[in-house]
């Protein structure tokens, strides 16, 4: 990666998630504060129940935090734990996008259709839309599966479409939830290697919740979680 730039993409200041009060109260999120820059591709590990799932919904706008504050591409959204934004799902339209475990792809639109259907969520026209999308499937090099129904295509096809309807409203922040947990190494190596190519070429900021140790030298950066606290970090690439 070139040299990091002054302006974060993702700049969690001091964010904490609380659920519940009294004895019953649980801390999933206690003071993390994280900078995630362009180009740069990073990782969450942590165990289960330490908060890294609970993180990556407040980045993503799902989730309301207790406290804290946040930036996503310059724009203050999050200040002293309060929104200052009213419509979040623009906001998530406009700046995120989403990759998960599983594909999530809608069973009775082909491949095109999955990735073209954001777009016009955005408000972009069928045609436009589907001009970008199927741009968005050479790029992963699965255009050749444009037509397919996402019970035909193969475990590492589908998490491409999945990627591709990702990138349709060309995000600066990607959020991916266990990316590669269904892949085998090799499927998983190339699934990572496009986000890499994406967070350089499109100048975004790639954050993966992982647990799977095949894919940890595709990192810049690894952060570990425990107990809702999150450490400075391990530099990877160097």
């Amino acid at each position: 990666m070139s040299d990091t730039p002054e302006r974060p993409i993702v700049h969690v200041d001091r964010i904490s998630k609380h659920f519940g009060e009294g004895e019953t109260r649980v801390d999933a999120l206690r003071d993390v504060s994280l900078s995630v820059y362009p180009g740069q591709v990073v990782a969450l590990l942590g165990p289960s129940g330490s908060g890294k799932t609970t993180l990556l919904n407040v980045i993503g706008c799902i989730l309301d935090p207790s406290s804290g504050s946040m930036e996503l591409d310059g724009e203050p959204v999050i200040e002293n734990g309060q929104w200052l934004r009213s419509n979040l799902r623009r906001l998530r339209l406009d700046k995120i996008g989403f990759i998960f475990q599983f594909h999530n792809l809608i069973p009775f639109l082909d491949a095109t259709d999955n990735v073209a259907l954001v777009l016009q969520l955005t408000g972009a026209d069928a045609v436009a839309a589907r001009t970008r999308a199927l741009e968005l499937l050479d790029y992963l090099e699965v255009g050749h599966r444009r037509s397919a129904m996402p019970a035909k295509l193969s475990g590492g096809e589908a998490q491409r479409v999945a990627i591709a309807r990702a990138l349709a409203n060309k995000p600066r922040i990607i959020l991916a939830d266990e990316p590669t947990a269904a892949l085998d190494s090799r499927r998983a190596g190339i699934v990572m290697d496009l986000l890499r190519k994406v967070a350089v070429e499109q100048e975004a900021a790639i954050i993966a919740v992982t647990h799977d140790e095949k894919i940890f030298d595709r990192f810049d950066r690894i952060f570990s979680l425990r107990d809702g606290r999150l450490d400075g970090g391990e530099d990877v690439t160097g």
